[in-house]
């Protein structure tokens, strides 16, 4: 029994020293710019030369094979690897921020005007702000200012809400070609709506940063939130902008925080051969018949959202949303986290018995945790939280690394 105990705690003593010497002892909470880093050479094989992976892919692994790292400093270039694999197998290419983009603020709208050559697309968003003079926190809400959460956890907290219009860049239904964002860029029609969205998103917070001085919101607590498309539209666009400090992504179903392939192995939900395709790029089709072929998955699209913080809110009820895929993709991907010491930063929570983006007051508490430590920096709040019906599933045998 000696013998063991000393060897335990060798053990420990090395685990403590790796972790030491490879991690970073503050971690941040968000970052200033859209992109923290810029992949020059993305390793992209053609279909064809793509290998078959059966279980979730190795998060850390480095896409050419090379090997992997659990090095923080290493996780700037891994995300960026995994943000143009789902560019190119999935979404299309989000455009970067263009050079003419202006912004003002008048009768409680803000607008923000894009111009790409000859044509110009504006943004507007109606805003909410609390009593003050600020800098006040900010939610950007999917369709309205609080997106399908009650309006009541902000307001109570003295946090602006923000609403993203989304049908300014690209129609719930896009018709490719005709939307507003083509206008812009005619040759990317092909484009799925989730690399539209979150590019308009990003271009809604470069009007925030434009117009600081009459529209007083604090961008370094800014968070998004949206439910069901809109719940895949809050994950996207916080996965390509590091500016966004949490995100509440409610019953995103397949396409957001459900992974492909575990959906692939369940009932009537939404897998990647079901899902809507104006939602993504047809050529993603290829992998209708063979999802064991995509690179990534979308475990990997919540952890580009690391260091920074998510709460994904489930509701079994409702088969199509595929929430024990949700759970296992969300196992998977909370190891970054849990890798880089700040597991406190992801949370899960699947309820039953409430409507679909309706959320009950038993997911309230997560709810205000959540907003309470990264939008109001209240952090003595606790939220090491995971609440869910999936005791008796096996979530270890999708991760092998």
């Amino acid at each position: 029994m000696r013998k063991k105990s000393v060897l335990s705690a060798a053990v420990a003593v090395c685990i403590c020293l790796v972790s030491c010497e490879t991690q970073p002892k503050e971690i941040p909470l968000v970052y200033d710019s859209e992109s923290t880093y810029t992949l020059t050479d993305p390793y992209l094989p053609a279909y064809e030369d793509l290998p078959s992976v059966k279980t979730l892919p190795d998060p850390f692994a480095w896409s050419d094979g090379s090997g992997r790292s659990i090095r923080f400093e290493d996780w700037a270039r891994r995300r960026a690897e995994i943000g143009a694999e789902i560019q190119r197998y999935e979404v299309g290419p989000k455009p970067g921020k263009p050079d003419a983009i202006n912004a003002r603020f008048e009768n409680d709208t803000l607008y923000v005007n894009i111009t790409v050559g000859d044509s110009t697309l504006t943004l507007k968003s109606y805003v909410i702000l609390p009593e003050g003079e600020g800098p006040f926190p900010a939610i950007i809400g999917i369709g309205r200012g609080s997106g399908s959460l009650p309006p009541d956890l902000f307001e109570s907290r003295g946090i602006a809400q923000i609403a993203f219009n989304f049908s300014d860049v690209v129609a719930w239904q896009q018709v490719r070609g005709q939307e507003p964002f083509n206008r812009l860029y005619p040759e990317l029609e092909y484009l799925g709506s989730y690399s539209a969205w979150p590019w308009g998103v990003s271009r809604l917070i470069d009007g925030l940063e434009l117009v600081q001085d009459v529209l007083p919101i604090d961008l370094k607590h800014l968070g998004i939130t949206g439910c069901s498309f809109a719940g895949k539209m809050a994950i996207f666009s916080a996965a390509f902008d590091e500016r966004i400090a949490l995100t509440i992504a409610q019953e995103s179903g397949g396409g957001g925080a459900a992974a492909w392939r575990v959906s692939e192995t369940l009932g009537n939900v939404e897998t990647l051969g079901r899902t809507n395709y104006v939602w993504f790029m047809e050529e993603m089709r290829q992998f209708s018949e063979s999802v064991d072929k995509l690179p990534h998955d979308h475990h990997e699209l919540l952890a580009m959202i690391a260091p920074r913080a998510i709460l994904v809110l489930g509701n079994p009820d409702y088969e199509w949303l595929a929430e024990e895929s949700a759970f296992v993709s969300c196992k998977a991907a909370k190891k970054v986290w849990e890798t880089f010491g700040i597991g406190d930063r992801f949370g899960i929570s699947v309820m039953a018995g409430h409507p679909h983006c309706m959320l009950p007051d038993a997911q309230r508490p997560e709810t205000e945790a959540f907003i309470e430590k990264f939008l109001l920096g209240n952090m003595d709040v606790n939220t090491n939280i995971e609440i869910h019906p999936y005791g008796a599933v096996d979530y270890q045998k999708w991760i092998e690394w």
